[in-house]
């Protein structure tokens, strides 16, 4: 039973010709450790004779598994208690949240030991009743090592260092638990450094006291203390070295932690995959693709971590080509592998390969998962497919925020604030609670929509109803969507609210003042807010180039032509144009200004033709393709 081969001991029990109280006390305590809850309450039924230990058998593995009121029954139905007995439903009172009932049986006693006050004091504790186990721990008569180390833990809890290192202080003896309590205290209220002191007087370290000084050093930022003291460590696992590696990564400190890598034995996967994210996080995608080919064995939160990696840095065509090779070598896939890929298909317009992404999840089984259902309904959006992502939001057995915020983003971004409006008025009754992602959608629909009154309600509902702050997001809404109907002064307004409280305009608000100046021909304010933007985004292409147009379009020539000149001076350049065209043998890119693509000549050729026949002249258009066919592009 206690190596968990309980058909083996129910085989040898059948087979005993004659069975005691032992005997069946063993199989019910083994049922019990088990999990086989039924089996030990149906053999505590059969037997005829029942010691004592019968009893607090029945009593302790009742109350784990959280049958409370058949425990009850058990108690209730004993001639003769011990202290054990008491003790176990006070335990189990204690784990099951009953700290009031627990308290009865306790004062209820008629014999106490310092198990059944450490057992109250540690419940006290847990329930966060620390005055009342304050008075308890002074009133008790005997105490042992675990009692003050409940009432130090309990002050570490509440905050009162000073506090818990007096009654560190005072304990007659002190085992690893405690100095380890206490040194824990000192790292969670950032003294590290009397930590640290507190951690070399001790008289002996346990592998938790090694590790608790270590987060100490890691969560100040000392990294190299932590290093050093790992190397200190007598015994070395490979979990505070993976934090430590970690911490180094967080601090963006990824190349020195991978030199680090190379050079010891506690390279683990989890370790190199850290690295990994680090070079990924940092924009070096070749590192990262490199970390990734060199680790010597691979699981599927690897291949997970290297596909998002890709998509979070643009490389799209590599991270198909990733989930390819996956497939191809056999990986087993899961959710976060599908919900991870989506958002590659969801930034690509090829919704084919979408598709064939859905129906290998439905194979799985793994489209029933609400992560991944979430990360289909916002690829169908951005492909263009509504009826597709609406069918699957509709077939999901359960909505959360996320589900309900990718319909009402995805409706708003094609103009269906009508749709949009309807589906947030069926979050708010649902137990779903919107949150600021969730207003961000339904005004940009109101936006788009010229909805002003509806968008001023739910603007007000999101700051009074649901106590959500307004971000920049929020704001560059409201601008936009009172500057589209030539109200300019509330727009501004919403801006001089925005200082108020205490947020930096950015440059998506002065581009939505940008946009309704451009439309109501304000020029004045259109220069203010363009040069807002160019002092925030010096390098943004597109505002030299709008300024350029509204000067020519306002016949301020000389303007037009200084804004040009001063694109040039700044190195601006504008970024070249990219079409997609997905054919049933492929995909292909077209680059405006590029001319790498080997069938060049014989594209321009053709197109050129093409104007010819419109009634164009003499044109040359530019064009170029990337060829990144792969196993799921064909049909």
């Amino acid at each position: 039973m206690r190596n968990g081969h309980v058909e083996d001991a129910q085989q040898l029990f059948d087979e005993l010709p004659h069975r005691n109280t032992v005997t069946y006390n063993a199989m019910i305590r083994g049922y019990f450790q088990n999990g086989f809850h039924e089996k030990a309450a149906s053999l505590y039924n059969q037997m005829v004779v029942r010691d004592l230990f019968s009893y607090n058998t029945m009593i302790f593995g009742l109350m784990k598994c959280g049958r409370v009121k058949e425990a009850e029954d058990v108690f209730e139905s004993m001639k003769n208690r011990d202290t054990v007995t008491w003790n176990s439903m006070i335990l189990g009172y204690v784990e099951n949240g009953l700290m009031s009932e627990a308290m009865t049986v306790f004062n209820a006693m008629p014999l106490k030991d310092v198990v059944s006050w450490n057992l109250v004091l540690g419940g006290l504790v847990e329930v966060q009743e620390f005055d009342e186990a304050e008075e308890l721990f002074r009133g008790m008569v005997v105490r042992d090592v675990a009692s003050w180390t409940i009432m130090v833990k309990a002050f570490v809890g509440t905050g009162k260092i000073v506090e818990a290192r007096k009654t560190f202080d005072d304990m007659p003896m002190k085992d690893i638990g405690a100095w380890n309590t206490m040194i824990g205290g000192y790292v969670q209220q950032n003294f590290v450094e009397i930590a640290e002191g507190l951690f070399h007087k001790m008289p002996g370290k346990d592998r938790n006291s090694w590790s608790v000084m270590i987060d100490g050093f890691l969560s100040i930022g000392r990294t190299r203390d932590a290093l050093r003291l790992f190397h200190e460590t007598p015994q070395k696992h490979e979990k505070s070295w993976n934090s430590i590696m970690l911490s180094f990564v967080k601090k963006s400190l990824v190349r020195e932690a991978h030199a680090i890598l190379e050079k010891v034995p506690f390279s683990g996967i989890v370790s190199w995959t850290n690295i990994m994210i680090g070079y990924f996080n940092m924009g070096e995608v070749e590192n990262a693709n490199k970390v990734f080919q060199r680790m010597p064995c691979l699981d599927t939160a690897v291949w997970n971590a290297a596909i998002f990696g890709f998509g979070e840095n643009d490389q799209f065509e590599n991270g198909i080509r990733l989930f390819i090779r996956m497939k191809e070598d056999g990986f087993s896939m899961d959710e976060a592998t599908f919900t991870s890929f989506l958002i590659i298909c969801s930034n690509m317009p090829s919704i084919n390969l979408g598709q064939q992404i859905h129906a290998e999840s439905i194979k799985l089984g793994i489209d029933c998962f609400t992560a991944a259902a979430n990360a289909f309904i916002t690829m169908y959006f951005r492909c263009g497919n509504m009826d597709s992502a609406l069918l699957v939001f509709n077939s999901m057995t359960c909505h959360d925020t996320i589900s309900w915020n990718s319909v009402i983003c995805g409706l708003a971004q094609h103009g269906l604030a009508e749709k949009a409006t309807e589906m947030f008025e069926k979050m708010r009754s649902s137990r779903a609670e919107p949150n600021q992602i969730t207003f961000v959608g339904i005004l940009s629909a109101c936006s788009h929509a010229g909805l002003v009154k509806l968008g001023k309600h739910y603007f007000n509902v999101m700051k009074n109803k649901y106590s959500l702050q307004p971000t920049n997001e929020h704001y560059t809404c409201m601008v936009d969507l009172l500057g589209r109907f030539g109200l300019i002064d509330e727009a501004m307004d919403v801006l001089n609210e925005m200082t108020i409280d205490g947020l930096e305009v950015q440059a998506s608000v002065w581009g939505a003042l940008l946009g309704a100046c451009r439309l109501h021909k304000n020029m004045s304010l259109a220069e203010i807010a363009g040069e807002k933007i160019l002092d925030i985004e010096p390098s943004n292409s597109g505002m030299y180039l709008i300024l350029a147009e509204m000067y020519l379009a306002n016949g301020m020539r000389e303007k037009a032509y200084n804004m040009w000149v001063r694109m040039k001076d700044s190195g601006v350049k504008k970024q070249p144009g990219c079409s997609w065209i997905e054919l049933s043998i492929g995909g292909n890119v077209f680059l405006a200004e590029d001319r790498a693509h080997p069938k060049f000549e014989s594209i321009s050729c053709v197109l050129n033709l093409i104007y010819q026949e419109m009634g164009f002249r003499n044109v040359y258009l530019v064009v170029a393709s990337e060829d990144i066919r792969g196993a799921y592009f064909q049909c």
